[in-house]
């Protein structure tokens, strides 16, 4: 079971949450929580898992219990990692909720057979979709479209781009930057763009627990190099945050980002922030 840090206050306050447009809360590693101005309600790679320690140690709260969330319209996965696919952070939203777990097939393979959640959940097959690039899903006031991402650690990333009347986001998963992302930029007026960045460290290896130079997330460099690319608006850097050993500070980005026409802005958010479009 999920302890949470913090109570069930986070939930709480999506749930209270009356958004103008479409607000957005980042809940630590690349996990975020999207509230529509008509109320739906979707979350993209949740994940409450501690990780491995000693391998992969979290360095953040755990911000909230699944077991708490009472409302929640789909959940989102952009690929088959499991700080992005993670039963006991997912499918416990699905089975309060009834919600939809909208992902490419190598992550439904996770949640269908290395961790069989129909069986330990109370969830129907209905409720799992699948999802390719070029597709296009209607989650409530939100048209969710499925894009290219690339992810050399990942059998099957993806990219969702999140078109609302108020405005126009993609979150990239763990992308790097993709040579498909001046095209996305150019079919979308991209209000904000959700992008991975870390460090690069030194990780035990799975099989000898000898450390092992890791680099599983964007540098400065990459990142600014996607966002522009991407021609956002705003950057909101994620995953700095998570694992030990990876953790880097997004004020950098700054120096990295000034001499270039987009990304036009920084949002730097901490776990359990808002912004909203």
């Amino acid at each position: 079971m999920t302890v949470s840090d913090w109570g069930d206050w986070l939930p709480r306050a999506v749930e209270a949450a009356d958004p103008e447009t479409v607000a957005i809360w980042y809940l630590g590693c690349n996990g975020f929580v999207i509230k529509g101005s008509e109320g739906t309600t979707v979350f993209v790679d949740p994940y409450v898992g501690i990780g491995d320690p000693p391998r992969t140690v979290r360095m953040i709260p755990v911000p909230f219990d699944p077991e708490d969330v009472s409302e929640a319209d789909a959940v989102l996965a952009t690929h088959e990692h499991t700080d992005h696919v993670h039963g006991p952070s997912q499918a416990p939203i699905l089975e309060n909720t009834g919600a939809t777990f909208v992902a490419p097939d190598d992550s439904l393979s996770v949640a269908y057979d290395d961790e069989a959640w129909v069986d330990d959940y109370d969830l129907s097959d209905d409720q799992f979709e699948e999802v390719t690039e070029g597709e296009t899903v209607e989650i409530g006031e939100f048209t969710v479209h499925v894009e290219p991402a690339y992810d050399p650690d990942a059998s099957h990333p993806v990219a969702y781009v999140f078109e609302h009347e108020s405005g126009t986001f993609i979150h990239g998963g763990d992308t790097k930057p993709a040579e498909e992302f001046v095209d996305v930029g150019d079919r979308y007026d991209l209000d904000l763009g959700i992008l991975a960045f870390g460090t690069v460290g030194n990780i035990s290896d799975k099989e000898t627990g000898e450390p092992v130079r890791t680099k599983w997330y964007n540098d400065e460099n990459q990142i600014i190099e996607a966002a522009s690319d991407l021609d956002l608006d705003r950057l909101v850097p994620t995953h700095w945050d998570m694992w030990k050993g990876m953790t880097s500070d997004p004020k950098v980005l700054h120096h990295h980002a000034k001499s270039f026409e987009a990304p036009r802005s920084l949002d730097l958010v901490e776990i359990g922030d808002r912004v909203d479009l």
